[in-house]
Order: structure tokens, then sequence, then C-alpha cells
């Protein structure tokens, strides 16, 4: 008698992990998505491991939390699944100034963004 269950937003062989509020810039946060995009998940948590950038971290993660729904919720091998997507958005901004020469004002702006990683399991003779 209760409401139906809502829809997946994936699909059955896709399994995803969304990170809000990241304190850094999108376009910032764009350069570290392209270096994981299709490529299958073990290279890329190594490549983001080893990464110079201060948010590969918080990708890492990120990335780790979408294996483990892939795993956990939807019964995927782990071992066949590559990103599918990973994309950016904005969020909010924090707005903070500065008093500067003859009257002024520096405008300080502080961006956060967010982050989408869709992992999807591929079978081994499609990888190639």
């Amino acid at each position: 008698m209760g409401k139906d269950k809502n829809p997946r937003r994936v699909a059955d062989n896709e399994a995803m992990a969304k990170l809000r509020m990241l304190r850094t810039s999108p376009q910032k946060l764009n350069l570290v998505a392209q270096l994981i995009r299709g490529k299958k998940v073990d290279k890329a948590l190594s490549d983001l491991t080893f990464s110079k950038k201060r948010i590969s971290q918080d990708v890492k993660q990120c990335l780790q939390s979408a294996i483990a729904n892939a795993e956990n919720n939807h019964n995927l091998d782990v071992d066949d699944l590559i990103v599918a997507e990973a994309y950016v958005g904005k969020n909010l901004t924090m707005k903070r100034g500065r008093p500067r020469a003859r009257g002024r004002f520096g405008k300080i702006v502080k961006p956060f963004s967010e982050l989408t990683i869709k992992v999807r399991q591929v079978q081994a003779e499609e990888q190639a």
C-alpha cells in the first residue's frame, strides 16, 4: 500500500559515489578527475596514490567508496570495474575580503566543489 521504491539512478552494472563540499575550485578538481576517467580502478587508485595534487587523496576516498558500493550493494566484481564517469560540479563559494590601500577592498573567494564517480563492470574481452 506504501510508495514504490525509487528506481536506480545508474544501470545494473554500475555503482556511484558522490563527494560534496570539497574545499577546492572545480577547475583544479577536474584536472585530477581527468587523470582517472576510463581507467581500470586499480590503475586509477595507484595514480591517485602517487599524485602530487592535494585534492587527489579526497578523490581517492570517493573512488574507494564507489568501489565499495559496487561490491557490497550491487554484487559487482571488483577486478572488472572501470571508472566510467568522473565529473565535477560547483558548490557554494565563500566570499571573504581584505582591506587594501587607498580605501579599497580586496575580494577573496573560497570556492567549494563536488565530485561524482561512476564505476562500471565490463567483461575482460570488452576492455581490450
